[in-house]
């Protein structure tokens, strides 16, 4: 994949997949952890783009280069390259958007969650600037929590028919 024979991607790379994996595997177990994981996940990319949209909005220009797609090289040497700080900011605030959302329950954690799978399966075709699979393997996962029918806020431990927590 285009990008790897750089070490600094290389490394990043296996660490994104390796933590996609863990976040995977609790979706699986433990969906509250997951959700506490995304919880941390998102907001950690919610403030590193805005802060990087501010300070250095022209790497997000190289991402072009990473791409799979030529729709999407063409999208961001074209409009995005003239909108990088206004667009990420907007990604940012939707990132802590979704953050926010692990946290709560019922419709809202339904909405955040579905604005993750939309949001990763987006950066997909991103290639190794978005460490694929990793969005696609933590897409997986989101579903997985949004089929647990998990409906209680993070903060409060659901209690068995057996009368104790997980």
């Amino acid at each position: 994949m285009k990008g790897l024979e750089n070490s600094t991607y290389l490394l990043l790379y296996c660490i994104s997949n390796a933590t996609a994996f863990v976040i995977l595997l609790a979706a699986w177990k433990k969906p509250r952890l997951a959700r506490l994981m995304f919880l941390l996940l998102f907001a950690w990319a919610g403030w590193t783009n805005w802060t990087t949209a501010l300070r250095n909005p022209e790497f997000y220009i190289e991402y072009a280069d990473l791409s799979l797609l030529d729709i999407y090289k063409r999208f961001i040497h074209g409009w995005f390259s003239s909108h990088v700080t206004i667009s990420i900011r907007f990604v940012a605030i939707c990132q802590a958007c979704i953050a926010a959302s692990m946290l709560l329950k019922g419709w809202i954690l339904k909405t955040g969650i579905i604005g993750a799978i939309i949001f990763l399966l987006a950066i997909a075709p991103l290639g190794v600037g978005s460490a694929f699979p990793f969005s696609i393997t933590t897409s997986i996962a989101l579903f997985l929590i949004f089929i647990n029918r998990q409906n209680e806020y993070l903060w409060i431990s659901p209690v068995s028919e057996y009368g104790y927590s997980d």
